[in-house]
């Protein structure tokens, strides 16, 4: 495995989406997360993260090193689990002390784990871990418009209702078109700290959200495409200059004429190379 990352780094993606949910809210019948103040499109930082997982795990197969600690049918316990088995010690409950080594190996053994973090103090005690890479929510850069489209269905769900109907109606909620922007965060003093996090697995990190949309094809989320991802690489572990600062380097504005945007070719992207700071390198994945 290659040396523990040394330097400090802010990220920011630009991804947008057309006629789909980028990412449904359970609490108002899965639409589209919006600020009900400003209009606003919200996607999660766990969504995200869910996508980030998959291409790794996808990537990686199981790969030693490159586990997925939270994906779907797994129970937590049984993973905690691994690590005392792995070490040939006493299993630890909640109430008690992790061993140090239990964690070391959960964070080894677990990409996500030393990328995001986790709670792992629970029945089967492996402590807590504050991942290396942090994420905001992503915000639409101007408010969002959702639609809420009836579809049919020509197969009937339960054998009575197909005496009195030939069809079933449903929901799907869409929204026509919206530019999303998330910041992040890559602290090389946290990757230190857990003796985790890295060159390779920050390169990892940067493939992942490059391919996240391209093998997470969905009907309902429509078409989703990553349309930037801008680094800003810092010369030292405790880094260069203020994050906020190198987040406004980068401008995002609307087309001249342009009310309602319908497509990526309707904003002006543009980022201020002169404000950035000596001691900060600006990278362009995308």
């Amino acid at each position: 495995m290659s040396e523990i990352i040394k330097n400090r780094y802010e990220f920011a993606i630009l991804f947008d989406v057309e006629n789909g949910n980028p990412n449904g809210d359970p609490d108002a019948g899965n639409m589209p997360r919006i600020d009900p103040e400003t209009g606003h499109g919200i996607v999660t930082d766990v969504c995200i993260k869910r996508k980030i997982r998959n291409y790794v795990e996808i990537k990686k197969a199981e790969e030693n090193g490159y586990k997925i600690y939270v994906k779907e049918g797994v129970v937590l316990n049984e993973q905690h689990a691994l690590s005392y088995k792995a070490l040939g010690e006493k299993v630890r409950g909640s109430s008690e002390k992790p061993l140090e080594t239990a964690i070391t190996w959960m964070c080894e053994n677990f990409y996500d784990i030393r990328t995001f973090g986790a709670v792992m103090s629970t029945d089967i005690n492996c402590g807590q871990i504050r991942g290396s890479v942090q994420l905001s929510f992503a915000r639409s850069i101007d408010p969002i418009m959702p639609q809420e489209i009836t579809i049919t269905r020509v197969a009937i769900t339960k054998g009575d209702d197909a005496k009195n109907k030939n069809t079933e109606m449903g929901r799907k909620h869409i929204v026509p078109y919206a530019l999303y922007k998330m910041e992040g965060y890559v602290s090389a003093a946290l990757a230190e700290k857990n003796k985790s996090f890295t060159e390779d697995d920050v390169e990892l990190l940067w493939e992942a959200i490059e391919n996240m949309f391209e093998h997470d094809r969905s009907a309902s989320r429509g078409n989703m495409v990553l349309r930037k991802l801008i680094i800003f690489k810092h010369d030292s572990k405790l880094g260069n200059a203020p994050a906020h600062k190198l987040f406004e380097s980068i401008k995002v504005s609307k087309k001249e004429n342009i009310k309602a945007p319908r497509s990526y070719e309707d904003y002006i992207v543009t980022i201020k190379s002169d404000s950035i700071p000596q001691g900060v390198t600006l990278i362009e994945k995308v």
